[in-house]
């Protein structure tokens, strides 16, 4: 019975915490019906999927990958993985050379082919994402407002 390890993440302090319970859950729903034990889970919150380097979950997952604790890693999509193109290609690889398998619920097994094609669509997200918040940034500016988040109050220091 393959050994499964769960990977969630979440991208900003906007979204809610709970994403990370609600893709767990689906994830270990679809690992139950396909008779997988659930052995290890990671997630990274309120962290981009523009970078893996920052992300704990992440590093951790391919730290014990290499170890050998898990045959099978299963998240929602691939995008919560990571949406770099060039990271989705390196987990990828050092995943399969570790001799594992991603699954995901949205993409099924992942291939070279999803790396391709899912990396490439994922880069453009973050891509178009970038020009639409820099235009909303610059209207609010030019509005007289703040361009950026909140800001902390001496209290909270």
């Amino acid at each position: 019975m393959p050994r499964v390890a769960l990977y969630a993440r979440y991208s900003s302090d906007t979204q809610r915490a709970a994403s990370i319970e609600d893709q767990f859950r689906i994830c270990r729903e679809h690992a139950a019906r396909q008779g997988w034990t659930v052995t290890a889970c990671y997630h990274d919150a309120a962290i981009s999927g523009a970078s893996t380097i920052l992300r704990p979950g992440i590093q951790t997952l391919l730290t014990d990958a290499r170890c050998g604790k898990f045959d099978l890693v299963v998240a929602e999509a691939l995008d919560r993985i990571s949406r770099d193109q060039a990271d989705v290609a390196t987990l990828f690889k050092h995943l399969t050379f570790a001799g594992l398998t991603i699954v995901t619920l949205a993409e099924g097994e992942i291939s070279e082919l999803h790396v391709g094609l899912k990396g490439t669509m994922n880069a453009l997200f973050l891509k178009d994402l970038a020009a639409k918040t820099h235009r909303g940034l610059r209207g609010r500016v030019e509005a007289g407002k703040a361009g950026g988040g909140l800001c902390a109050t001496a209290t909270t220091w």
